[in-house]
């Protein structure tokens, strides 16, 4: 009998968890750079071929977490309710994300979370990797603010705050805070980004 559509899905899902898993548990273990995808394949007991049938790249195994999040800037300017402005759309949901210490926000001080960051920003080509799927995020949303230059300078401000909001979050936590304690600079400074954005590119 065939499997049905749903059943295999939650399938494929758990499986491409349990090899993310397992890599990521390797790279915080030893370094990216220090393992092979074939010790990956091996110790997650698939082969190598059915590894990048999962993930197109070794980069992915790490960043699929971030992939997780893709268009979301999008969706968030699409699903607005009448009369809100895209930047005010997307600061109440970036606020939201650091009401809920959402590791995306940088704000999350969960050892395994910081380990995770400290890998991503530490390895040249996982941060590189990282930053084509934020231009990917970029074309998504320039596309959901409108046409031309100017909906594509708008999107470009908006990823860049995201990233050095983020960014900014995650140093802090690195240096030895813990969220809750960051938290309200974390929400003056977001505050004062996406006031900048709106006064910058207005609320249209």
């Amino acid at each position: 009998m065939t499997e049905p559509v749903g059943l295999r899905a939650r399938k494929k899902a758990r499986t491409r968890d349990a090899i993310a898993d397992v890599a990521i548990t390797m790279f915080l273990a030893r370094g990216f750079d220090q393992v092979a995808v074939s010790d990956i394949a091996a110790a997650a007991e698939v082969s190598k071929p059915t590894l990048f049938r999962y993930f197109a790249a070794k980069e992915d195994l790490v960043l699929h977490r971030f992939a997780d999040h893709s268009g979301e800037a999008a969706r968030v300017v699409r699903d607005r309710g009448p009369g809100v402005a895209p930047v005010v759309a997307l600061h109440r949901h970036f606020q939201a994300g650091l009401d809920r210490f959402e590791p995306v926000t940088g704000l999350n001080d969960h050892p395994e979370v910081v380990a995770f960051h400290r890998l991503v920003f530490g390895t040249p080509s996982l941060a590189g990797r990282l930053t084509r799927y934020q231009l990917d995020d970029e074309a998504v949303l320039a596309a959901a603010l409108g046409s031309g230059i100017a909906a594509r300078l708008r999107a470009a401000q908006v990823i860049a705050v995201h990233r050095v909001l983020a960014r900014a979050n995650w140093q802090r936590i690195a240096d030895g805070r813990t969220a809750r304690d960051v938290h309200p600079e974390a929400v003056a400074d977001a505050d004062q980004a996406f006031a900048q954005l709106r006064d910058g590119i207005g609320d249209s």
